[in-house]
């Protein structure tokens, strides 16, 4: 009766074998098929282990037998996943910030196993090449499970929304009282995952961070704002707050140097539209939600480009420059003033 149950197992074995252990570059022969099958309490022979390939070929597994005076033998050539793809999806792995050391090993293991052994300590090294900070919430997974199922569900969602305190530690905002919104879109972006959802007091639709949702729960209550969100381009809106955060939305004209036609392009996208002015200037209309890191994002460039319009933007700007430049030259005096010099440069 054991070598009975053990030959039904042996075709489930075989697949095991030739998809762990073998690839191109290492095929299996019949003999150490034999052997191995042996050492698991199952006798076979040579004619058997052709025919059972057979089968498994039949069947749909992509099983090749290269032929060779060194040997040769069996591999298995046709994966769900190529070497590069599980690649890419492992240093995607590894680089979201969303998911915690922990959980990032946890995940590269499972991929590990889509990989034959020795294609596995490859995607291992990869783990080590690069190293980013982490998020520590390992609620996240079932949070985004949760949020999903509201989506699904047309239902509303309650939660927690944490903060960082002065301690290093994740603690809720607004004394623990639970936010309560209509969940629309998950939206991954400047290595983040967010959520999109219609807050109903406050009539807009707002994003929040969803490694720092905590208790999250589907409540009865169907969805509000649907009209909202139905009118919302995705990528725009994307676009316009992610990559510049919150903030009055404005169309801006900026004038820069020609070398910066390529930064401007990458922030905004290849739909801006971009002028010569001159023989050293281009000027561009962007539309952007005016805020502090819209600010932060001019004074990186320096000199390079300036605000033309629209005024009010233009004097904020320099109000906050001022401020800035106030905290360690407090008789510091920055008049408004054309200044040409930078088309110079």
């Amino acid at each position: 009766m054991a070598r009975a149950s053990g030959q039904k197992l042996k075709l489930l074995y075989l697949a095991k074998i030739l998809s762990e252990d073998t690839d191109e570059e290492h095929p299996i022969t019949t003999p150490e098929l034999i052997g191995r099958l042996e050492s698991l309490g199952i006798h076979s022979e040579r004619k058997s282990i052709y025919d059972d390939i057979a089968c498994l070929q039949q069947f749909g597994y992509d099983i090749l037998q290269i032929q060779s005076r060194q040997g040769g033998g069996y591999y298995m050539a046709g994966r769900e996943f190529e070497l590069a793809e599980l690649k890419l999806l492992v240093d995607a792995v590894q680089s979201s910030r969303f998911i915690t050391t922990r959980k990032s090993r946890e995940l590269i293991g499972k991929l590990e196993k889509l990989a034959s052994r020795h294609d596995a300590g490859k995607l291992r090294r990869q783990v080590h090449v690069v190293g980013r900070v982490k998020a520590e919430n390992e609620r996240v997974y079932y949070c985004i499970d949760a949020l999903h199922r509201a989506i699904q569900g047309n239902r509303q969602i309650t939660f927690r929304y944490l903060e960082w305190n002065e301690n290093g530690q994740l603690e809720p905002r607004r004394q623990g009282r639970l936010y309560r919104v209509s969940p629309w879109e998950l939206i991954w972006r400047e290595e983040n995952y967010y959520l999109l959802a219609w807050d109903e007091p406050a009539a807009m639709m707002k994003h929040y961070r969803v490694d720092k949702m905590d208790q999250v729960e589907e409540i009865p209550e169907r969805r509000q704002g649907e009209e909202a969100y139905a009118g919302l381009d995705l990528a725009v809106y994307a676009d316009r707050t992610f990559s510049m955060f919150g903030g009055r939305e404005e169309t801006v004209v900026l004038e820069l140097l020609p070398g910066l036609a390529g930064v401007v392009l990458d922030r905004f996208g290849r739909e801006v539209f971009l002028r010569r002015e001159g023989e050293n200037c281009l000027r561009a209309r962007v539309t952007v939600a005016v805020s502090d890191q819209f600010y932060g994002w001019l004074t990186g460039l320096g000199r390079q480009i300036r605000i033309v319009s629209p005024r009010w933007v233009r004097e904020e700007y320099c109000g906050r420059l001022r401020d800035i430049l106030g905290q360690y030259l407090p008789e510091a005096q920055m008049p408004l003033k054309e200044d040409q010099a930078w088309k110079s440069q």
